[in-house]
């Protein structure tokens, strides 16, 4: 459920963004057909979630239930390079189609790591959020934006200081 949470309560949060903006610009409709989405998001998230934790749950499929970190390995670099296939063929049905087999197994070795008390769904969201924001100051924290050199430059430095700090 804290995934559900994360996303309920950046729901929300993006909710009172945009009716912030609509106050700022009511007739700017499209910030309701961003809610429905961000809605309808949430909803096929958390459906696909449930749907893995009950793949794997007792009564769930045993091919999914075996499945460990590695062994899911192979997979991943089948599934990868048929997202880069459909990219080269600029197949966008078979793209959309191989990113949700990507992102199933993106989520089976979150719940695998997450009943092994490794880490879960919501530690991966809330990492690349981190990251990303943290990586892009020029968005966030009111950086100058510089050229995309200094921008490439500053990005590795920040990577790097993230490294150090692990250690």
């Amino acid at each position: 459920m804290a995934i559900v949470n994360h996303f309920r309560d950046n729901f929300v949060k993006t909710a009172r963004l945009f009716g912030d903006l609509q106050q700022i610009c009511p007739d700017k409709s499209p910030y309701n057909d961003d809610i429905i989405l961000m809605q309808q998001t949430i909803s096929h998230f958390s459906r696909l979630v449930t749907t893995v934790r009950s793949l794997r749950d007792e009564h769930g499929c045993p091919w999914d239930r075996k499945q460990t970190t590695a062994s899911l390995v192979k997979y991943l670099n089948e599934e990868f390079q048929e997202i880069i296939a459909a990219i080269a063929a600029n197949d966008r049905t078979n793209l959309c189609e191989e990113l949700g087999d990507f992102l199933y197994l993106i989520i089976m070795l979150s719940e695998i790591n997450a009943a092994e008390c490794a880490f879960d769904l919501d530690d991966v969201l809330s990492g690349v959020s981190e990251k990303l924001i943290r990586r892009h100051p020029h968005v966030f924290a009111g950086t100058p934006v510089m050229d995309e050199a200094a921008l490439t430059r500053q990005w590795q430095a920040i990577k790097e200081q993230e490294k150090r700090a692990k250690k």
